[in-house]
């Protein structure tokens, strides 16, 4: 395939021709079936673009409004979320847990704070037991069990990747505080103000629009607790893009999470949406835990609920950006020193292979390595 038998929609400034060119490359040279790329820069959009298909037989076109599963980039949102109400004094991540959810206080966990459900330090990256699939639909059961269990380390002292779990243990802080789900106060505090496309429980009215997630079809993905929640899982059924599983299931684009983080790359506020105080951003852009991932087996970099590049594995982010990536090669971030928001969303996954040294978040997936280094080569 030639990059010319890919049509490339959308719009790019002429500064960022290497992006769109990359973008098209990747068509040719990497198992790209659908996607879609979006940059901002002051809270404008210099790129958005898109193209292939959204389904694996290649009969439905990727559309401008074409949504798709984002994985654990999804958390981005999540941390956001819980941001915001730290901003507005709501929140304090140094109170216990307790305070905002009184049951969370069973089995050695009543002093526990706020800040090791953002951090990974919790010691709850997995359930208990051998729970069908099907408990991961029904967020009162799976907040009940991570309010009974007992942490696998000490909390504070180890940090490790919570997959699934950040998102219950975060988004029950949020609910109780919001008296909301996180995916409403997704929709009504961000996505709404700011008219992007962004679901964390997305209604059968859109499916007409969402892309199908494609596994990986090379070898069989490399053992983890990642491989493992992504592999067991039809992520296309319609109950599970119903649920709200505000670690892995968050339905989204590249302009959406291009604008998201545009916003917190200039400060927190962008035509005229302000989504946290500068004060806030630094907050969100701060490392707090930083070594080997207990569960990733990998050294990483986090700060309240955000990831921070992999340096150790050449990284093209820069340092001082923040955002999330997810399973499969997703992932967004703000550059605040550019005052630059990045999106790639798509639907043909790339698992990390037996050898490989990427890490297995996704955040070094080829294709968005690429892109950015195209993007910051245009800079």
């Amino acid at each position: 395939m030639t990059t010319t038998e890919i049509e490339i929609r959308g719009h790019c400034d002429e500064r960022f021709a290497a992006v769109r060119e990359t973008f098209a490359r990747n068509f040719a040279d990497e198992p790209e079936v659908g996607a879609c790329v979006a940059i901002t820069i002051e809270g404008q959009l210099v790129v958005d673009l898109w193209a292939g298909h959204a389904d694996r037989e290649r009969t439905r076109p990727w559309e401008r409004d074409t949504i798709v599963n984002v994985f654990s980039t999804t958390k981005g949102l999540t941390a956001l979320a819980a941001h915001m109400l730290i901003d507005r004094g709501e929140l304090d991540v140094d109170a216990p847990v307790t305070r905002y959810w009184p049951e969370f206080g069973q089995a050695g966990k009543e002093h526990m704070p706020v800040r090791y459900l953002l951090t990974h330090q919790a010691g709850l990256p997995a359930l208990e037991g051998d729970l069908p699939q099907e408990t991961w639909l029904d967020w009162e059961a799976i907040c009940a069990q991570l309010a009974r269990q007992t942490p696998r380390w000490m909390p504070g002292t180890r940090h490790g990747y919570h997959a699934i779990t950040f998102g219950h243990l975060v988004g029950e802080v949020v609910r109780r505080i919001a008296g909301r789900s996180v995916g409403a106060f997704v929709r009504d505090e961000i996505a709404q103000p700011l008219g992007v496309d962004f679901f964390i429980g997305t209604p059968a009215s859109e499916d007409h629009r969402i892309a199908d997630i494609l596994p990986d079809t090379r070898t069989p993905p490399a053992a983890g607790v990642i491989a493992s929640a992504v592999s067991a899982v039809d992520w296309n059924d319609r109950a599970r893009r119903a649920a709200e599983i505000p670690a892995a299931n968050g339905h989204g684009n590249a302009r959406a999470l291009a604008t998201i983080y545009g916003v917190l790359a200039c400060g927190g506020e962008a035509n005229g949406v302000r989504l946290l105080s500068e004060r806030g951003v630094r907050l969100a852009a701060t490392e707090v835990a930083a070594g080997m991932d207990e569960t990733l087996k990998a050294h990483t970099h986090r700060t309240l609920g955000f990831m921070l590049p992999f340096a150790e594995f050449n990284d093209v982010r820069p340092a001082g950006s923040f955002g999330h990536a997810g399973a499969g090669g997703s992932q967004g971030f703000a550059d605040p020193a550019r005052r630059l928001g990045f999106g790639y969303a798509m639907n043909q996954m790339l698992s990390p292979q037996p050898g490989e040294t990427r890490p297995p978040t996704g955040g070094m997936d080829p294709r968005g390595q690429l892109l950015l280094a195209a993007l910051y080569g245009s800079l």
